[in-house]
């Protein structure tokens, strides 16, 4: 195998950082962190009360359709009495 040629002496390049200037980005890196879990969580609680506000209007609408249906249910009821020309007497008398 033939030697690679060029000089053996050549200078090499030694990079050096500053211990001071990683220990400050270490830093900056742990801020940003915590700032980001903070922010996680607070969106976790707006997530949570966005849930129970839906829940909320999804159990009203159901009420509402129910109490609605009770009424639909009620007005043909006292239809199907008029129809039937019982006294309200004889209706109680049947209910009972």
């Amino acid at each position: 195998m033939p030697r690679p040629k060029g000089s053996k002496n050549k200078v090499k390049e030694v990079v050096t950082v500053a211990v001071e200037d990683i220990e400050a980005q270490i830093a900056e890196q742990e801020a940003e962190v915590e700032r980001l879990g903070a922010e996680l969580k607070a969106a976790k609680a707006g997530l949570k009360e966005l849930l129970k506000e839906k829940a909320k209007a999804k159990a009203k609408a159901e009420a509402a359709a129910l109490a609605a249906k009770a009424e639909e249910d009620k007005a043909k009821i006292l239809e199907a009495l008029e129809k039937s020309g019982k006294s309200v007497e004889e209706i109680l008398e049947l209910l009972k």
